[in-house]
C-alpha cells in the first residue's frame, strides 16, 4: 500500500469558504487532490480546464504538479476586472481630479 499524505483544498466564496484536509497518496497530483476533496461537487461553478487558476500556497501551478506533505491546494475565483486596467482607469480620473474640472470665476 502507497504511503499517505495530508493535504488541505481551499476554495473561498465573499462570504463563504471550503477547506478540507484529506490524505492523498504519495504522488498524487493537484487535480487528484482537488477531485478527492469533494470541492467540485459542492461548488458545480468551479471550472478547471478554463475558468479557475489552481496554485500552492499562493504560488499559481498546474493540475498536474505533484503534492508534497502539508501543501494546500487553492482554487482561485475568476478575476472579474482585470487589475490593470482597474489602475489605468484610477490613474485617469485622478489626472483629471487634479486639473481642476471646474470653471474660474
Amino acid at each position: 500500500m502507497a504511503d499517505l499524505i495530508n493535504v488541505e483544498v481551499v476554495y473561498a466564496l465573499p462570504h463563504q469558504h471550503q477547506l478540507v484536509r484529506i490524505q492523498v497518496p504519495e504522488g498524487a497530483t493537484v487535480r487528484d487532490a482537488i477531485d478527492a476533496s469533494g470541492v467540485l461537487a459542492r461548488f458545480p461553478e468551479i471550472d478547471l480546464d478554463k475558468a479557475n487558476k489552481v496554485g500552492v500556497f499562493g504560488k499559481l501551478t498546474r493540475l498536474d504538479t505533484m503534492l508534497r506533505e502539508r501543501d494546500r491546494v487553492e482554487i482561485y475565483r475568476p478575476l472579474i476586472a482585470d487589475p490593470k486596467e482597474v489602475r489605468k482607469k484610477r490613474a485617469e480620473e485622478g489626472k483629471a481630479a487634479k486639473k481642476g474640472g471646474g470653471t474660474a470665476t
